[in-house]
């Protein structure tokens, strides 16, 4: 079994409103030095198999139908191998 952390970025030539709107608030509550905010998401679950490569073709297979937009979103994952006992 592994346990998964995916991170979900906006790509970098896409605008981030919600980094945007945190960073005008930071500046309205008198928080001058702050730029360039973006917000990323970050997922984790499990994926029940005991095959490294296998479970990697799966995070993958759901980062891309489901977890990421393909056209305004890089991600990063990291499988780590837990004990399931």
């Amino acid at each position: 079994m592994f346990k998964v952390k995916v991170v979900v970025r906006r790509r970098k030539s896409i605008l981030d409103p919600q980094g945007k709107a945190a960073e005008k608030g930071a500046k309205l509550l008198g928080i001058q030095n702050i730029m360039n905010v973006r917000i990323d998401k970050q997922i984790e679950f499990l994926v029940d198999s005991k095959d490294e490569s296998e479970a990697a073709a799966e995070v993958k297979d759901f980062c891309d139908k489901l977890l990421a937009n393909p056209i305004m979103e890089d991600y990063d994952y990291n499988l780590e191998r837990i004990d399931d006992n």
